[in-house]
């Protein structure tokens, strides 16, 4: 633990990190990870965990298009809850993926404007790129057809509520680290103070710039303008062409 004279300071009272992303793209894994190195350094956060995991495991099922709107509920209401307790919330998904998945599923839009003002709550997103190779997890994942489909749907989601995001790309510890430095840049308080990361490795393919060398100035693990920045563009049709 970083002793309380170094401790990072604050950043606004009850600010949400929301992860969201298609499966299998270590949203949870990545709010743990961000959990125990901000409490390294000083400040607590709490994690939120998925509603529609506990709701999966409960029922030994998937839910039906009439129990989405509950679902996407309980886990705002659940976030609303943590920011009343935490200075910092990581949010393992927010009632927006729940929406984008009943559209998909079930050709339901319903659900879309309740849950974007719910995500405009968010002080900030970090959207796990699709870098990391599917896993099967149960009843909790339909296939790697549907995470391309996921990620544009959150993409234009997240570029109509016009909300700071980050594009998180590494495996392993440099997931993480990256997750870190989006918090760092987005959030009053953090910045300026160096991060405890876990490891500092070598960059590995998935890490290399998407435009053939490693030292480019220009080229970051996560995309500061999600939508627009040549290299992301080119990091998807280079992973595209190794499918």
């Amino acid at each position: 633990m970083t002793p309380a004279s170094s401790a990072l300071p604050p950043p606004p009272a009850g600010a949400v990190v929301a992860l969201l992303g298609a499966e299998s793209t270590g949203k949870t894994s990545t709010a743990w990870a961000l959990q125990a190195r901000l409490r390294e350094a000083g400040l607590e956060a709490v994690v939120v965990t998925e509603y529609l995991r506990e709701f999966c495991e409960r029922e030994g099922r998937t839910p039906h298009r009439h129990e989405q709107a509950e679902i996407a509920r309980i886990q705002t209401e659940r976030i609303a809850a943590a920011r009343r307790e935490a200075p910092l919330v990581l949010a393992d998904t927010t009632a927006l993926m729940t929406a984008i998945y009943s559209e998909i599923l079930f050709g339901d839009t319903g659900l879309h404007e309740s849950c974007r003002q719910a995500h405009a709550q968010v002080h900030l997103t970090l959207l796990m790129g699709l870098d990391l190779p599917w896993q099967a997890d149960g009843l909790q994942r339909d296939g790697p057809h549907v995470r391309e489909p996921v990620d544009l749907r959150v993409r234009r989601e997240l570029a109509a509520l016009a909300r700071p995001y980050g594009v998180i790309y590494g495996h392993g510890p440099t997931r993480a680290d990256n997750a870190w430095r989006a918090v760092q840049a987005h959030l009053p308080g953090l910045a300026g103070r160096p991060f405890p990361a876990a490891s500092a490795p070598a960059p590995g393919p998935e890490e290399a710039d998407p435009r053939g060398g490693r030292d480019d100035a220009r080229w970051q693990a996560w995309c500061r303008e999600c939508l627009v920045p040549e290299c992301e563009h080119r990091l998807f049709r280079g992973l595209a062409a190794r499918r």
